[in-house]
């Protein structure tokens, strides 16, 4: 099939015959989102970390090639009658999630791990935005309240953070903000396209990213490969963001967004600022104020509020 889905009130059919209405109840989609979530909330000071003892775009090259050799055995239901459009839509994909993590990444080593949490929250309230104009799906009075609240939610976040003074860090995190709203939306577009399993997707997404990396590196650097670090925190932070942040996470989402609405996806999702802060509380010991706390306890109410089941109309 080549026609993106255009109605939410019909049936959406995922990959393998799972059909599901979207935005329709709180299910396995909606708690994998909330544990990638987690982990996500968790991947800022460990990016943080990781980035200050090897350059970024060896660090990703590194972190997605690994990826990818994990993710070798699942590339098997490429070898059939609908490669080539299994391969388009992974070029896609994963051509959108390299300028994310360029972006993300980049940006994170140019303003601190909480103020990238933060920033990175704002693809809640663009994602239905982007979704009404890719796939013309115009927000309901739901969705709006629901956005309404996790951008308060945001804002009592940030409310004690650096968004005073803006630099190009927080610009880099924005437009990250923007190319995550981009791929939910594209991921549940091109859903009807192909019938790859979300782990083949995945693995392919992480091919195109190391490939892309591989040939911006020789463009920018040559043939040069810096030493590996020999630390165990590297190795350990390396380890999380390959096997939790990457083929966790990206597996997780790419199921997920197939078989929910790309807002849904997007508001879930924005619970990862509240994980981010609990990380750096508890592992980290940073402080936060009640504001902040609020903030976070916004964002789950409007997570709550988006994915709860709507009473029947009565007659």
């Amino acid at each position: 099939m080549t026609n993106p889905i255009d109605d939410h009130s019909a049936p959406a059919t995922a990959p393998h015959g799972t059909a599901r209405l979207p935005g329709t109840h709180f299910g396995a989609p909606e708690v994998l989102l909330l544990l990638v979530a987690a982990v996500w909330g968790g991947s800022y000071a460990v990016t943080k970390q990781v980035t200050l003892q090897w350059p970024v775009l060896d660090f990703l090259t590194l972190r997605f090639g690994l990826t990818f050799l994990v993710l070798l055995p699942a590339l098997r239901p490429l070898f059939t009658a609908a490669w080539r459009g299994g391969l388009r839509v992974g070029a896609i994909l994963g051509a959108n999630l390299l300028a994310i993590f360029l972006c993300e990444t980049y940006g994170i080593t140019l303003t601190s791990a909480a103020n990238a949490a933060l920033l990175i929250s704002l693809c809640v309230a663009l994602t239905p935005l982007v979704e009404w104009w890719l796939l013309g799906h115009a927000p309901s009075a739901r969705l709006w309240r629901a956005v309404a609240l996790s951008i308060l939610g945001a804002g009592l976040l940030s409310a004690t953070s650096a968004f005073g003074r803006p630099g190009l860090g927080d610009a880099l995190i924005l437009l990250a903000a923007l190319l995550r709203a981009i791929l939910v939306t594209q991921t549940r577009r091109l859903a009807t396209r192909h019938t790859l399993p979300a782990l083949t997707l995945t693995a392919l997404q992480s091919a195109v990213v190391t490939l892309g990396l591989l040939a911006l590196t020789l463009v920018l650097r040559g043939p040069h490969w810096p030493v590996l670090p020999t630390q165990m925190s590297f190795w350990g932070g390396m380890a999380f963001l390959v096997l939790l942040c990457t083929v966790f996470a990206f597996f997780a989402q790419n199921y997920a967004a197939a078989r929910t609405s790309p807002s849904r996806v997007s508001l879930l999702m924005g619970s990862e600022p509240v994980f981010g802060a609990l990380f750096a509380v508890l592992w980290l010991g940073e402080q936060m104020t009640r504001l902040s706390w609020a903030g976070g306890a916004v964002m789950v109410l409007a997570a709550w509020y988006a994915t709860r089941t709507p009473k029947p109309a009565t007659a």
